[in-house]
């Protein structure tokens, strides 16, 4: 790793203190939404250890200057997870924690949908299918500019029912994009119910392998693997990488755990003191593990 690549770049937690961060992630999502009584608890709790891991570990930044033109980029395709990824961008240091409280106001800069403007927001989102073809043009555009910048991509399981995915999917290879790096949160549910009855999307590795992928596969809620995964990736050349993040929908909360009824729904009162009891546990509580066909 260059010197450059070092600027910004906070390697030196340990995986029980991202533990940590992700819990305490998950507890100020509870919180947004509770506020808001509007969002999306699933999708949020089952990518906080992604975000953990890529926001303070992985990804070069300097929260004091987001506008700095050699950090690394993120694009939450995902973009109805925009609480924890808030909550990710204001634990790292883009914002004060009361900004959190505005969430979903109609003035804020922390919409329901992530907005370009917000503090290290990179790229507007929320209309699914379009965030992995703007990570593309990221991507190419740091070829273009000689910059030494990894552009990251959060995409949701459900997502990957649009058309639009696998357009860009065959675009980036064809590219050699080895600076751009995709991850998938398989909770393997969506608005509607489970994925696999909505609309099938597997065998998911082989789909992404068969357009010339370099795929991972992972426990999305074990940080030292998610960690190695990325690790991986970067030292990957000659094309793009996706790691396939199994995780749990409503992670860490077990009444929202697996079921589609928590994928939008508000946050009453009894809920959050609830969610809030169970989040308050040893970070270790959290680690269930994951579903035995991953590996």
């Amino acid at each position: 790793m260059t010197a450059l690549r070092e600027v910004g770049l906070r390697g030196v937690a340990s995986d029980e203190e991202l533990r940590g961060i992700a819990n305490k992630l998950r507890r100020r999502t509870i919180d947004m939404l509770w506020r808001a009584q509007a969002g999306h608890p699933g999708g949020s709790l089952s990518a906080a250890e992604i975000l953990t891991v890529l926001y303070f570990d992985v990804m070069r930044l300097d929260p004091s200057r987001p506008d700095w033109g050699d950090r690394d980029r993120f694009v939450l395709s995902k973009g109805h997870a925009a609480p924890i990824y808030y909550a990710a961008l204001q634990e790292r240091g883009y914002f004060a924690e009361d900004v959190l409280t505005t969430y979903d106001e109609l003035d804020s800069c922390l919409q329901a949908h992530p907005a370009m403007g917000g503090p290290g927001i990179d790229m507007s989102s929320g209309s699914l299918g379009q965030g992995l073809s703007m990570a593309i043009g990221m991507a190419l555009g740091a070829r273009l500019l000689k910059k030494d910048l990894r552009v990251y991509a959060l995409l949701g399981d459900g997502e990957i029912q649009e058309g639009q995915i696998w357009e860009a999917a065959m675009s980036a290879p064809k590219f050699k994009l080895d600076n751009l790096l995709a991850i998938l949160d398989l909770n393997r549910i969506q608005l509607l119910g489970p994925v696999d009855e909505v609309m099938p999307i597997e065998p998911v590795a082989a789909k992404w392998q068969a357009f010339n992928w370099h795929v991972l596969e992972v426990d999305g809620h074990d940080v030292g693997r998610l960690r190695a995964a990325c690790a991986q990736a970067a030292a990957h050349t000659g094309g793009p990488t996706i790691i396939l993040a199994h995780t749990i929908k409503g992670k860490g909360v077990s009444f929202m755990e697996n079921t589609h009824e928590w994928h939008s729904a508000p946050v009453t009162d009894d809920v959050r003191e609830r969610a809030l009891a169970e989040l308050a546990a040893d970070p270790a509580a959290l680690l269930a593990p994951a579903p035995e066909e991953v590996r």
